[in-house]
């Protein structure tokens, strides 16, 4: 095996959660429904180095090309309100697609403790691997009607973590905005570098959103990774919602913040088109 090559694994999830992560306590009736009408929108199957992994599309209806922006999971896989999220995307004329990433290590549609979800998965993915199929789902979506030159992407907790290491990776990326990923962590060697490691080596302009209540992630971590970025000449918006924890956009679950969750949508939507997405 070459070094740069990573080893091949069986994929463990083949299909998406239906309805929402079993890993929550209750689903909020604060959850948003967004209706497919208009759009192309399913289930779908991304090709990476070593087969498929299952994922959700969401785009217009019609040949495109649409801006493409790829939306990274939480830690509980792509459920409803991830794909939620894409046709909420859709709807404003993105091509949106959300692959499961974890598919080769767990089914996270029968996964209800916590801790085996961050131990058994989410703990020993790659970080190699997850940059490599992002740049598959990229392609991918390039193939489907989206437009290469216009790719965003965006992601929820430990998938904003990922938003930043992906900015550091791709330098075909226009923008990127992290809702409350983890900045720092224990490095190892499948995960050799936190999201403060790369701050000052991103690609494109980033947006930070974050809570001020959220306790995994102290200001200290956000004051260094802005001071990172801005030291190194990148540009990082840094967003603290004073009254918001973490997971403020999440609204299947008990830490939803309609006020913030509103105000970082408008954000993230105004600062794509900004660096001319959208």
């Amino acid at each position: 095996m070459a070094a740069n090559e990573l080893p091949r694994r069986h994929m463990i999830m083949t299909s998406l959660i239906t309805g929402f992560t079993l890993a929550t306590e209750r689903v909020e009736a604060t959850e948003i429904t967004t209706s497919a009408i208009g759009l192309v929108a399913g289930e779908v199957q991304v090709p990476v180095a070593d087969g498929v992994l299952p994922g959700y599309r969401a785009a217009p209806e019609g040949p495109g090309p649409f801006p493409i922006v790829i939306v990274i999971e939480e830690i509980f896989g792509v459920h409803e309100y991830i794909k939620d999220i894409c046709r909420r995307l859709a709807h404003l004329g993105f091509f949106a697609v959300a692959p499961e990433l974890y598919a080769r290590l767990g089914d996270l549609a029968h996964m209800t403790d916590m801790h085996k979800i961050i131990g058994d998965v989410i703990s020993k993915a790659p970080d190699a691997q997850m940059m490599q199929d992002l740049d598959a789902t990229a392609a991918y979506a390039a193939t489907q009607g989206g437009d290469p030159s216009r790719l965003v992407v965006t992601g929820f907790c430990r998938g904003g973590r990922q938003v930043w290491l992906y900015a550091a990776h791709n330098p075909k990326l226009r923008a990127a905005v992290a809702w409350y990923g983890p900045l720092s962590g224990t490095r190892t060697s499948v995960q050799p570098q936190t999201a403060l490691d790369v701050a000052g080596h991103i690609y494109c302009p980033l947006l930070a959103l974050y809570g001020g209540l959220d306790k995994g992630i102290p200001p200290a971590d956000r004051e260094a990774a802005q001071k990172a970025a801005d030291d190194a000449g990148k540009y990082v918006q840094m967003v603290v919602y004073p009254d918001a924890a973490h997971g403020f956009h999440a609204d299947y679950r008990p830490s939803y913040n309609p006020s913030a969750a509103k105000d970082g949508w408008k954000r993230m939507l105004a600062f794509f088109k900004a660096n001319g997405v959208g």
